[in-house]
């Protein structure tokens, strides 16, 4: 099949894509190692996104794909309603040894959107577990990116994501976003916004702090446009949940396995929810996996009545998959022998200073940054959203990089195991497409 071949791309539909767009010139990678993609002509092409936010350990990885090779040829499948397999159960007590305190139980899933969902039900059917089953309203944040099951689109707060879909899920309120004016070009945390949290004392007040199940947020909001939390923004979420019996929900799908510092952002910022979603990283993106963290004491709850009885009726068909149980392991070993959760410690300062050298161009409306997570907004052209795509076409036809762009946000989220040579090729790229095109 000829890549380029207008007939041979019909049958795929793209997600989250302009599929005429792209298939009137597509984009094509064929092959990958290290910190680099292979297009189908031949070039060279730096990943600045890790994939999509989830190939921390680089590409092409030769020790989870023979852990996989071994796997798949000693057990290829094996159920987990009702019947076990060993690596389900030791990656569960390795992921427990990385999580916050408190939090030291696992449900596999097998993407982000099916962990937030299963996240959502866990909160609910807890509630209700301990005879508090008013609670069923849930609260999410404008700009939350929350996956793509309806529960994820319904406390998820982008407008595109939710549209199309009628009315969602009943009982939802979203919080304010969590940005100030006056916040642009900051380098790391923003200093003000923590007020923001207040806003949920607020939606307590209208809806009575009795009927609310669970606030989710991402500490990091990725997908949104990547936004940084103000300081004490999330220590003081953890306050009026806490004081009002609201279960908290971090999103870490992106963030965690060592995008901003430690395995989680929760232990980066010193604030432990109740729950923590997961996935991309989990696996290095080799195998689709992810991982819920529940808190003991909502465990407990479902832990009553006779030991015959199901728990919690919830669950998928690859839970806790023995091949993606496999690549998860292998990426563990690779993420400690490496040393990579500290990555965005050593590489932070200079990943923040080189991407804050932008700055220098009038066509700039913000940068953000905090670990080895960076976006530069660009101000509206006569057509929103324009520049973020002309910038990330540019960069990969003419700078041989990959960057991800949301409307006029373009965001960088390289791989972990980038060096300074890595970060400087990255950010000439999107140095010469800003000169080139503007």
């Amino acid at each position: 099949m000829s890549h380029s071949s207008q007939s041979s791309l019909d049958a795929f539909w793209m997600p989250f894509s302009a599929n005429r767009q792209f298939k009137s010139k597509p984009r094509m990678l064929v092959s990958a190692k290290g910190m680099y993609y292979q297009s189908d002509d031949g070039r060279p092409i730096l990943d600045g996104t890790a994939g999509l936010w989830c190939s921390n350990a680089g590409h092409g990885r030769s020790e989870i794909s023979a852990a996989v090779s071994r796997q798949i040829e000693e057990l290829d499948f094996a159920p987990t309603f009702q019947m076990g397999h060993p690596l389900a159960f030791e990656l569960a007590n390795r992921l427990v040894d990385l999580s916050p305190p408190g939090l030291d139980h696992v449900f596999f899933t097998n993407s982000g959107s099916e962990a937030v969902d299963t996240a959502l039900k866990i909160a609910l059917a807890y509630h209700k577990a301990k005879g508090d089953a008013g609670r069923t309203r849930l609260i999410g944040r404008e700009k939350g990116y929350h996956g793509t099951g309806f529960g994820g689109i319904s406390v998820g707060g982008l407008v595109n994501n939710r549209r199309s879909f009628g009315p969602l899920l009943a009982g939802v309120d979203h919080l304010k976003h969590a940005w100030t004016p006056g916040s642009e070009f900051t380098q790391g945390l923003p200093q003000q916004g923590a007020s923001l949290a207040d806003e949920l004392e607020s939606i307590i007040a209208l809806h009575g702090g009795e009927t609310i199940a669970a606030v989710i947020v991402e500490p990091v909001a990725g997908s949104g446009g990547v936004w940084m939390p103000p300081v004490g923004y999330l220590q003081r979420l953890r306050e009026i949940t806490q004081k009002h019996g609201i279960v908290l929900i971090f999103d870490e799908v992106i963030t965690g396995y060592g995008r901003v510092g430690d395995a989680f952002a929760a232990t980066r910022f010193g604030v432990t929810p109740d729950i923590i979603t997961s996935a991309k990283g989990l696996t290095n993106g080799a195998i689709p996996m992810g991982a819920v963290f529940i808190a003991d004491f909502m465990h407990q709850a479902f832990m009553q009545g006779p030991e015959e009885i199901i728990e919690l009726f919830h669950g998928y068909t690859y839970s806790g998959h023995p091949v993606a149980a496999a690549a998860g392991l292998a990426t563990l070993d690779l993420y400690k022998g490496e040393g990579l959760f500290h990555k965005a410690y050593e590489l932070g300062d200079y990943f923040q200073a080189q991407l804050h050298s932008l700055a220098e161009f009038d066509v700039l409306k913000d940068i953000r940054n905090f670990g080895l997570v960076g976006a530069i907004e660009f101000k509206p052209g006569s057509q929103a959203g324009a520049r973020g795509y002309q910038v990330f076409e540019h960069c990969f036809w003419h700078g041989n990089a990959l960057v991800r762009c949301t409307g006029d946000i373009v965001a960088v989220s390289p791989p972990l195991i980038l060096t300074k040579e890595h970060i400087d090729e990255l950010i000439g790229a999107l140095r010469a497409a800003i000169k080139t095109l503007y």
